[in-house]
């Protein structure tokens, strides 16, 4: 019996001890590997790790298809404006008439604001098409492509029945936009809404072609409209909204290929630029119904190409040592840059009025424009806006969250706009107010003109 325990302690020590130490030796230089390094186990590739999405620059990718990383770019749009935009659109795709178009209705029916129960004219027509270009950011898929292409449609056939010689492209008069804004607004507008086709329609060469021909067609009409002062002729109510938005029309051709008189273009431009009086911060309001809104906005906007380009040879400047980081922006030092004495003179009174309409028009009182909203203010805020990002101004920022403010809080239940004087029609003035509400998606292409 004893040798029989002997033998078996003897065992245990034989068994536990070389496993004592071998726990002591593997846990020293790796158990796991040690054990395990000869067992043959099923293994699986893991799967490729999967990149978060860039955080989106904005809503804004632009029309070339890439995001700008540029902080000038990056805006988060509040949800109540994206709300107060699907409420809008809503509300105009119902509003089409049966033709293609849409309608403001007379000057002198104000009181219908059934979109069905007036004509379809023009002007009105392009605003919309603006607004639901800018808001799909696409022609043939957008969502409100069936419509789009319709209104569309509807504008080139306005053109192509007009005589050369005509000026106008309707035979519509008293319109609510023709006699508030001019007489000839509607080939205005609609020249600036089929400019602004052309970047989305590059891949289809007959529609290009025929949109190129309308596009040429109307800046004849505009610039032979246009007086030795550089003003629109048949200036309604508030006519140099009119000339303003002429100017852009035919600047915006330009910058898209089309031919223009170039002469009669610095003159449009001068003219807008000389309702401001940049030594006194004054503004004439003549031609603007008295309203300063109206004036200075359009000399924001006249100014602000030449204001960008005076910001940018001035930051090159200051990049490249040629200038002080403190260098003032006058004659002397545009023409250390390279200006002519005739050029430093044109670009320094451009930018000094671009900044003195700026401090002007974001003020409260001048905002308010004739006191409530009409289909006036609506456009002198676009423009606005418009003329902040042409110039690469992140002012751009503080106007959308004060005007967007406003404009939500006017909107009415139907999820339509409405103006309480002049141009009322809450066709015209929705399609403004959406083109306002989401500048974002173009604010590429606008800091390119």
């Amino acid at each position: 019996m004893k040798i029989r325990n002997f033998i078996i302690v003897c065992l245990f020590l034989a068994i536990s001890i070389p496993s004592a130490l071998a726990i002591i030796y593997y846990s020293k230089t790796g158990f796991s590997k040690a054990i395990f390094s000869k067992i043959p186990i099923k293994t699986t590739t893991p799967p490729k790790a999967v990149p978060l999405p860039k955080p989106k620059v904005c809503v804004f990718k632009t029309i070339m298809g890439e995001e700008n990383s540029d902080s000038f770019f990056i805006y988060k749009t509040p949800e109540s404006a994206t709300s107060a935009m699907t409420n809008g659109l809503a509300w105009m795709v119902k509003a089409q008439n049966n033709d293609g178009g849409w309608g403001a209705g007379s000057h002198y029916s104000q009181d219908i604001r059934d979109p069905h129960a007036v004509s379809s004219d023009p002007a009105t027509t392009a605003m919309v098409c603006m607004a639901l270009l800018r808001c799909d950011n696409q022609y043939k898929a957008g969502k409100h492509a069936t419509q789009l292409q319709k209104g569309t449609e509807f504008l080139i056939a306005q053109v192509n029945a007009t005589p050369d010689n005509q000026m106008n492209i309707t035979t519509l008069t008293g319109t609510q936009p023709q006699i508030k804004l001019g007489a000839n607004i509607d080939v205005v507008l609609t020249s600036q809404y089929l400019t602004n086709l052309l970047d989305h329609i590059q891949g289809d060469a007959q529609l290009n072609q025929r949109v190129k021909t309308s596009i040429d067609k109307c800046v004849k009409k505009i610039q032979n409209n246009q007086d030795v002062a550089g003003k629109t002729n048949g200036g309604g109510w508030a006519g140099v909204l009119q000339s303003s938005f002429a100017t852009n029309a035919v600047e915006t051709a330009k910058a898209k290929g089309i031919s223009v008189d170039d002469v009669k273009l610095d003159k449009a431009r001068d003219y807008q630029k000389q309702n401001m009086d940049a030594s006194t911060g004054t503004s004439k309001t003549e031609d603007a119904a008295g309203v300063v809104l109206y004036s200075v906005s359009s000399s924001v906007r006249s100014s602000a190409k030449e204001t960008k380009e005076v910001n940018q040879a001035m930051a090159k400047a200051i990049n490249e040592g040629k200038i002080s980081k403190d260098a003032e922006v006058n004659n002397k030092t545009l023409q250390q840059l390279g200006y002519s004495d005739s050029e430093s003179e044109k670009y320094v009174a451009a930018y000094k009025i671009n900044e003195a309409a700026k401090n002007q028009v974001m003020r409260e009182d001048v905002m308010n424009g004739f006191g409530n909203n009409g289909g006036e203010e609506y456009l002198s805020h676009l423009q606005t806006g418009e003329s902040f990002v042409m110039g690469r101004d992140n002012g751009w920022k503080k106007w959308y969250d004060n005007v967007s403010g406003k404009l939500i809080s006017a909107q009415t239940q139907d999820g339509s706009w409405q103006g309480h004087h002049c141009i009322t029609s809450p066709v015209f003035c929705t399609a403004t107010c959406l083109l306002i509400l989401s500048i974002q998606n173009d604010l590429d292409k606008l800091a390119k003109l």
